[in-house]
């Protein structure tokens, strides 16, 4: 059964999920219907979201390679995969997603914390005031079944950036938080420098 998370709330994954090998990182958006200024006004352009995960040794980033999105979608390790960029959250269901093994994720890495930023969000003056039914959501990859889901509620008017959760080891044990945190970095290479 599936856990409706609060900002900030913690949820183990393999305490309830004995054998859990596999996560599938859901996350999906949608955009704000957005009126034309006039009849002359130009279209106003699609929000490309982009989701990430920063893959960090002892809370701390150390290479590029650990960064896995549209540009490098497997790790190293082949253990965090990013399947692919939808450039529009148009649809239902999960817009983007991530698969993470944690039972093969090499032990020096610790954390691993699942952003998205809106791509060119300066140079389009758009933000995430413009995103509205924003949610991350963890589903058991051995049989789909969901595991925890976290709906962000809040006005996020002038963010460029979310971090929207994090996966992490505590105690031999892997965990995830749902943090929600808004941020006005212009990229993703931004976004990484918060764990350097």
């Amino acid at each position: 059964m599936s856990v409706s998370l609060q900002k900030g709330q913690k949820v183990s994954l393999s305490k309830d999920n004995a054998g859990l090998s596999k996560v599938v990182v859901g996350l999906g958006w949608d955009e704000v219907k957005q009126a034309r200024g006039g009849f002359f006004a130009p279209k106003p352009q699609a929000i490309d979201c982009d989701a990430s995960a920063i893959m960090l040794r002892n809370g701390k980033f150390c290479d590029k390679g650990d960064v896995i999105y549209f540009g490098n979608l497997m790790h190293s390790s082949r253990t965090v995969q990013h399947m692919g960029d939808n450039l529009t959250g148009a649809g239902d269901g999960d817009d983007e997603q991530i698969v993470v093994d944690l039972a093969n994720v090499p032990a020096d890495y610790d954390r691993i914390v699942i952003v998205v930023n809106i791509y060119q969000a300066i140079q389009r003056r758009q933000h995430f005031g413009l995103i509205q039914n924003a949610f991350i959501r963890l589903v058991d990859g051995r049989n789909n079944s969901e595991m925890c889901k976290y709906n962000l509620t809040e006005d996020y008017s002038g963010m460029t950036a979310m971090i929207f959760g994090e996966i992490y080891k505590h105690n031999g044990e892997w965990k995830f938080s749902a943090i929600g945190q808004g941020t006005n970095d212009p990229g993703l290479g931004e976004l990484t420098n918060r764990y350097r």
